[in-house]
């Protein structure tokens, strides 16, 4: 049976009433093991308690409970999770865990594959780790949505691109979703001659027959970083490649959205950069469902700071044809910076041209504000790797000792926060701010919060 340490009690809460203390023991409640913080959550939602406990002085003793259903007890878990994490155990020709260098902190190349983080953090699993009992569990607590990494729905071919034999027959556990009416999102990490073009349409016409249960699926291009000595050759996407990627996802989207109501396949913003063309307008996006997979991070950032800059300024920001389809950037670009205070903004050379657009339209409206924008090139990882989520602190620094600063460096928190306050290769942001002598401010990744963050400098 599976023990849980308690490692604090909440004041004035019914464990402190019950004279629960750090040190005890949960073992069990009312007979059931507690395997992770679901089964806890779903079991103390009852109105009568048993727990079972064994005292910090060793005692096992019964504990009983009577309490409303939507009241908590006021434990807390030496482990919140209340469980560890499950590995993953395939080995992805894709994989970008095995694409990075040695050296870094050990935390950065655990590879997960675990569907209570896929709803709780929103991570992407195989299916390949799930037991008939997990199945059970999803259903039972209605743990959705469950995001799945698919990558191609041919059993054969799946089994080559995750490096296991039973990654095509894992495929099966997705019907089992389904039929429970499980929501789930999808991915689809496409690689270059593997998994595109035709293998592309098969998968998209099996993953319809989920719609709308399968809420949406992503088609993102596979990142390759210069560390791949060993690893299954893979070539980078062209312009055309892109261009073809986008013509059959827009067919299905016109398919799903005539037949279901929902657009059920995205590209992500990659494809639109690398094709050159337009970004989709919201409604496209069915709510921005795979934002955090880069699917409408342009459209969203541009709208939410075209929102606050009209409330703002009483006048409409300027983009380019690549955003709006409708103007260029000539009536924002000849201004005169003498006498202007400077800042600085940070981010990926993917995402640089729309930031570069963004803060034009504010040195528009505020004529005291010079905005350097340093689109930061991916030395760590290599050119092909261009957001800003992997930029890291020894390139800043690299890139910006000989640039002009000003008085603050703005950097994106997608940088920094998945490491608390160090960027991916162990750099710290007081690190940054000490070597290039400036005062380094986080701004959420937002259209709206830049337009604060740069109104504080005002």
């Amino acid at each position: 049976m599976k023990e849980h340490l308690i490692s604090g009690v909440e004041p004035d809460s019914i464990a402190s009433e019950y004279g629960f203390e750090p040190g005890d023991v949960l073992l069990s409640i009312n007979d059931a093991e507690i395997e992770d913080t679901f089964d806890y959550q779903y079991l103390i939602s009852d109105e009568y308690l048993v727990l079972k406990v064994r005292t910090k002085q060793g005692e096992e003793v019964e504990v009983e409970i009577e309490k409303e259903q939507e009241e908590d007890l006021g434990l807390i878990f030496e482990n919140s999770f209340m469980d560890q994490y499950r590995s993953c155990k395939n080995k992805c020709i894709f994989c970008f865990i095995d694409q990075m260098p040695p050296g870094l902190r050990e935390t950065l190349y655990f590879k997960d594959d675990d569907t209570r983080l896929s709803f709780l953090l929103g991570n992407y699993v195989t299916l390949t780790n799930l037991s008939e009992a997990d199945i059970n569990k999803i259903i039972k607590y209605r743990m959705e949505p469950i995001n799945v990494s698919f990558q191609t729905m041919n059993p054969e071919l799946r089994c080559k691109m995750l490096n296991n034999r039973f990654a095509g027959e894992a495929l099966k556990k997705a019907d089992l979703l389904y039929e429970a009416g499980i929501e789930m999102n999808g991915q689809i990490v496409l690689c270059k001659g593997v998994n595109d073009k035709e293998e592309l349409e098969y998968s998209l016409e099996k993953l319809y027959r989920y719609v709308p249960t399968l809420q949406s699926v992503s088609v993102v291009p596979v990142g390759l970083s210069k560390y791949r000595e060993g690893l299954y050759h893979l070539e980078p996407f062209e312009r055309e490649d892109a261009l073809e990627v986008i013509d059959c996802i827009g067919k299905w989207q016109q398919k799903a959205y005539e037949e279901k109501g929902i657009h059920f396949v995205h590209a992500s913003d990659e494809w639109y950069f690398l094709a050159g063309l337009s970004f989709p307008e919201e409604e496209s996006y069915d709510g921005y469902l795979q934002l955090e997979n880069g699917v409408g991070m342009v459209r969203n950032f541009v709208n939410e700071f075209s929102e606050l800059y009209r409330e703002k300024f009483k006048i409409e920001p300027v983009f380019s044809e690549m955003i709006h389809k409708n103007d260029d950037l000539t009536a924002v670009q000849d201004i005169d910076y003498s006498g202007r205070k400077q800042i600085s903004v940070i981010t990926g050379r993917l995402f640089g041209p729309v930031l570069k657009e963004c803060t034009k339209n504010l040195e528009r409206v505020l004529p005291e504000l010079k905005i350097n924008v340093y689109e930061i090139r991916n030395d760590f990882f290599g050119e092909m790797i261009t957001v800003a989520g992997l930029v890291t602190g020894r390139d800043i620094i690299a890139q910006l000792k000989e640039k002009e600063i000003g008085e603050a460096l703005i950097l994106p928190d997608t940088m920094i926060r998945c490491y608390g306050d160090v960027f991916l290769d162990d750099i710290t942001v007081s690190e940054v701010e000490t070597t290039l002598h400036c005062k380094a401010d986080i701004v959420k990744s937002n259209g709206a919060d830049l337009i604060r963050k740069v109104l504080e400098f005002i």
